[in-house]
């Protein structure tokens, strides 16, 4: 069975803190974690962009690349929206990577709001169909932004069915932080696997398994946590003081 498909268990939680380039995915498989996975966001804003498609899929995938090619462990990449690439396309750069799996969003970076499900399924479809071996993590936007966790709850449920029908391994209701809406989320796509985010706020890792939960993101986290610790010395700095 795949590695990385194989570590997706309800209640055991794969935990994932996302690394940005090579060194911090050294410094993730040195720490013991059996899969280093990237966030878009860390990624591009260390080859001086914003996240959302800003940068150039040719740097993203390079910097896929050394990461993969640094660890070796698997290693799943935020591929975002997939560039406008064709799920023929997207696999191969994936595979060209080194890559053993994605995330894969449904918001609509060439126009406003989201993917319709049912274009965002066939793309998934045809993503599984160009790569089996490849672990799709369908991402759900519905929760981005939303005030009311309850009152989106059925269409990101509806979305998770159409994705995991489509051949997603696993569905990622990014930013659902109510215990009860994920709870009620993984029981509405049970036995599929479950990504959730986790952030301050939020249920922690028990917390989370509890509810079922199959994988668990730090996303940017660790890179804004870096980002605070170097902008406290860089002020420590300019005032004089020695940091270390």
């Amino acid at each position: 069975m795949n590695q990385l498909r194989a570590l997706h268990v309800p209640g055991s939680p794969l935990i994932l803190p996302n690394a940005w380039d090579a060194d911090s995915a050294r410094l993730v498989e040195a720490a013991g974690f059996p899969v280093v996975a990237t966030s878009s966001a860390a990624v591009a804003a260390v080859l001086g962009y914003e996240d959302g498609h800003d940068a150039p899929a040719d740097e993203m995938f390079a910097a896929a690349r050394r990461i993969a090619r640094a660890v070796a462990v698997p290693v799943t990449v935020d591929a975002e929206g997939g560039y406008g690439l064709t799920g023929a396309e997207l696999a191969e750069r994936l595979k060209d990577a080194g890559a053993a799996g994605l995330n894969f969003e449904d918001t609509d970076h060439e126009g406003s709001g989201l993917v319709e499900t049912a274009t965002q399924a066939e793309r998934i479809a045809a993503l599984r169909a160009a790569s089996p071996e490849l672990v799709i993590n369908a991402r759900i936007d519905v929760f981005l932004g939303a005030e009311d966790e309850s009152a989106v709850l059925d269409a990101a449920i509806e979305r998770a069915r159409a994705y995991i029908e489509a051949g997603a391994d696993c569905v990622y209701p990014i930013l659902a932080k109510s215990p009860e809406v994920l709870g009620a989320f993984v029981k509405a796509v049970s036995p599929a696997a479950v990504n959730a985010t986790y952030r301050p706020g939020a249920p922690d890792f028990t917390e989370l398994a509890k509810l079922g939960i199959a994988r668990i993101s730090l996303g940017g986290g660790l890179w804004h946590a870096a980002q605070g610790f170097l902008k406290n010395t860089l002020a420590e700095l300019a005032d004089g003081k020695l940091p270390y």
